[in-house]
């Protein structure tokens, strides 16, 4: 009994794992990168017994062997690679063989261990340009128009998912993750769009001023609301419905973010750029995504984030503190 993670040495996937170790689960990550040193040393503090094990989780026998081997009953699949519009130019197929074939290796290992519940972590990058409407995203109404790659491919691996827990009779819920920030996000070769906040604090973090394109509000979700969320469809002992949005519910903008953070790092520089500038913080788009709704999601596990603005500021820089200012500034983390 225990919960296999494949993507567990990502952002997402550390929070992710930390939350299982926290509340003394049995946990096996699967990934080509092992932890960082600093999240060994938290996890080794935690209750629960956590397993790293190095692998390619688009190579399907060698998936299929370790869950099979490591007696887990759940299964979270998380590997995926974040693309930026230079990796779609350059290595398009990447993407697609860890965002869609890793996702069927997955489905197919789960289907030769016997999982008993399956979480499929999608994206809020599927709605696409349904975003540009100021309607909140909707799961069962909202069409999904993916613009770029990652969207695209995160569309796919979902539809991919659905299909194969139809046919080989399995349990998996999907969730569409919205924009996350927060502890454990870092640099890494799969990830090539850190988040607006983790931005900030870098450019902070190295002295420089933050010049923001423009305000940039959003639904922002802290990475342990997010980790909550994904342990929470893990958890429903049954759900009406395969696909729910993971989001915050509520919206900040930067600007925000920044006047928040001012007071607790008094000497933060910020502003927002001269109609001739372009910014130093990259938004991504050139528009302000609606909010995904989350309504489904509390309705039927729940599920309710426990960090606003503040409270995540609080915790967010308590734990970069704790981390050493190194995790910022650096490209990859310790």
């Amino acid at each position: 009994m225990g919960v296999f993670v494949t993507g567990s040495s990502g952002f997402i996937g550390l929070a992710v794992c930390e939350a299982l170790l926290a509340r003394g689960e049995s946990v096996v990550g699967y990934d080509l990168a092992s932890p960082p040193p600093f999240a060994e040393a938290i996890f080794a503090g935690l209750p629960g017994r956590f397993e790293w094990i190095a692998g390619d989780a688009r190579h399907e026998d060698a998936l299929t062997e370790a869950l099979a081997a490591s007696g887990a009953d759940r299964l979270l699949i998380l590997a995926a690679v974040t693309a930026d519009a230079q990796r779609e130019r350059t290595a398009p197929r990447s993407v697609i063989d860890v965002n869609v074939g890793a996702v069927a290796s997955a489905m197919t290992a789960a289907a030769a261990a016997g999982i008993r519940r399956i979480v499929y972590l999608g994206s809020g990058s599927a709605y696409g340009a349904s975003g540009r409407d100021a309607a909140p995203l909707d799961e069962a109404t909202t069409p999904l128009r993916p613009e770029g790659l990652y969207g695209i491919s995160k569309q796919a691996g979902e539809a991919v998912a659905l299909r194969l827990a139809e046919v080989c009779g399995l349990d998996l819920v999907v969730g569409r993750l919205g924009t996350c920030f927060g502890p454990w996000e870092y640099a890494t070769s799969a990830r090539d769009t850190p988040s607006p906040p983790f931005q900030v604090l870098r450019h902070a973090a190295r002295g420089e001023e933050v010049v923001l394109p423009r305000a940039h509000p959003r639904d922002w979700f802290y990475g342990r609301d997010a980790a909550a969320a994904i342990l929470a469809l893990m958890d429903a002992p049954r759900l009406p419905r395969a696909v729910y949005n993971l989001s915050a519910g509520f919206i900040w903008s930067l600007t925000d973010f920044c006047r928040a953070l001012a007071p607790r790092r008094p000497d933060v520089r910020w502003r927002l750029a001269e109609p001739s500038e372009g910014g130093n913080v990259d938004l991504y788009m050139a528009y302000d995504r609606a909010p995904m709704s989350n309504g489904r999601l509390c309705a039927d596990t729940g599920f309710a984030p426990h960090y606003d603005l503040p409270a995540a500021l609080d915790d967010y820089l308590a734990w970069l503190d704790a981390a050493g200012g190194h995790w910022l500034t650096r490209e990859t983390a310790p």
